[in-house]
């Protein structure tokens, strides 16, 4: 059999038309194109809905996950690309061989010359939100009296609520709420808290103390050591509280947090040591005990937010809310708990009892922002006398996740439903299942809620009616 090139053998055939050839052997068979190896692409993580935060405080326990909207850059997932086919002539093989090899050697090259992601992550506005002041200054309730009332009201239920006096010694077992006496650790727990259960956020920071250790000593002693998670990949964070839910989200916001923390520590303890310090914000009300304290953490690399005490509560939270991943409930847990500041905090259970109670418009007016769960921690905590703040806060969750007709998910067929509510009168519920309330029954629970005084006053009210109704008809 005759031996010839692919190249001779084409132009044979191409001479000859249709003409029959004989089988040739080629000098060679044909090359296959070189292509570069394919990346294994890399599971995406199912994001859940990361919309307003639903952490409780003292684990009261756990709320439904409400719809919500700030992780839509984490849930989308982009349909795979279909890689283009290019047809090569085979003179050009080599040379594609070539071009192949100088492009990897250069992507190499380029990867190894990269320098790694920062941690730090630009700051984010405060939610439009002014600490101190309502979105809606024309709606004039809750009232002081009303929120007095409504406290009686729980207490009488759930019983009397007492905010500590101290900040509660550190958990390795639960997360909470911000009720820890470190900042920065109140904070990251209150994050890892937002969108999932108790358990699973519990779940989570067990995660970390088992990898990342504990501290030993200081004001964070006996929590985590979160220098450690700061220097960590981020994928061994990922892994310490994957079963928390939202690990890839969480574990990027809490080693951006920790990144600013670390440079702010450093920056303050440069300021601390020179003679100007005014670059360090609160240290005109610093002793100098505590400064020393300071610069000695941020010598050690002991990571601290605890010059957040200095600062006003306004100041504090919009602080706090430059942070990645922190928003009004978060940072208000954190001021209420941690810091022991009159706060405000609205979950779940806080804002459907806020709009049962009226204490938010029901519409709003143009250019006033819509009522959600911010707004109405901005509009209540400026309504809200400072007094009643933790107790209405406490009670309200209480009372929203164990009241048969309060709870998110009951209706006139939910078991308890005949049992009543203590607020009865004061509520007014919507949605279907709720079916609303009599104005027989608004009065009932009027009167049960009164003092005998007050329930005397009911029924001599009710008689001189009654009378009026007789006259009434007698003159008809």
């Amino acid at each position: 059999m005759a031996r010839t090139t692919r190249a001779a053998a084409a132009k044979a055939a191409s001479a000859t038309g249709s003409v029959k050839q004989e089988p040739q052997q080629l000098s060679s068979p044909p090359s296959t194109p070189a292509t570069a190896p394919r990346k294994r692409a890399r599971k995406q993580i199912k994001a859940e809905n990361d919309g307003d935060v639903n952490e409780l405080p003292h684990n009261l326990g756990t709320a439904l996950p409400t719809p919500g909207a700030d992780d839509g850059a984490d849930a989308k997932h982009s349909p795979p690309r279909k890689r283009a086919r290019k047809a090569m002539k085979s003179e050009a093989t080599e040379d594609l061989k070539e071009n192949l090899l100088v492009a990897t050697d250069a992507v190499v090259k380029a990867e190894e010359a990269a320098e790694p992601t920062p941690k730090k992550t630009p700051k984010k506005a405060n939610y439009g939100l002014t600490p101190g002041m309502s979105p809606y200054p024309d709606y004039l309730r809750p009232t002081p009296e009303e929120c007095r009332e409504v406290v009686r009201l729980l207490e009488k239920v759930h019983g009397k609520v007492i905010a500590p006096k101290a900040v509660p010694p550190p958990s390795l077992d639960v997360s909470g709420c911000g009720e820890v006496p470190s900042v920065v650790d109140a904070l990251v727990r209150t994050r890892l808290s937002a969108n999932t259960t108790n358990k699973n956020s519990s779940t989570a920071f067990q995660g970390l103390v088992k990898r990342f250790g504990t501290l030993t000593e200081g004001v964070g002693k006996g929590s985590v050591d979160w220098d450690a998670v700061r220097q960590a990949p981020q994928k061994e964070v990922f892994k310490a509280i994957e079963r928390g839910g939202l690990a890839d989200r969480k574990s990027r916001d809490i080693q951006a947090i920790l990144q600013i923390a670390y440079e702010e520590n450093q920056e303050r303890k440069n300021a601390l040591t020179s003679n100007d310090q005014s670059a360090a914000a609160g240290a005109e009300n610093e002793p100098a005990a505590e400064k020393e304290a300071e610069i000695e953490k941020a010598e050690k690399n002991i990571i601290s937010l605890d010059h957040l005490h200095l600062l006003s509560t306004p100041d504090a939270i919009n602080k706090m809310l430059s942070f990645p991943g922190i928003g009004p409930k978060t940072a208000s847990c954190v001021a209420l708990f941690c810091l022991q500041r009159p706060s405000f905090a609205v979950d779940t259970h806080v804002f459907r009892l806020c709009q049962y109670l009226g204490w938010v418009p029901k519409s709003t007016k143009k250019g006033q922002p819509k009522v959600d769960r911010n707004t109405t921690y901005s509009h209540c905590d400026a309504r809200i006398p400072d007094e009643f703040k933790y107790a209405l806060h406490q009670l309200l969750i209480k009372h929203g996740k164990v009241c048969p007709r309060c709870r998110a998910i009951t209706g006139q067929s939910s078991a308890g439903w005949e049992e009543g509510c203590p607020i009865e009168h004061l509520v007014k519920r919507h949605g279907a299942k709720k079916g609303g309330v009599s104005a027989v029954a608004r009065k009932k629970a009027k009167v049960a809620a009164g003092t005998a005084e007050e329930e005397a006053g009911e029924a001599a009210e009710a008689e001189a009616l009654a009378e009026d109704d007789e006259s009434e008809l007698s003159d008809e």
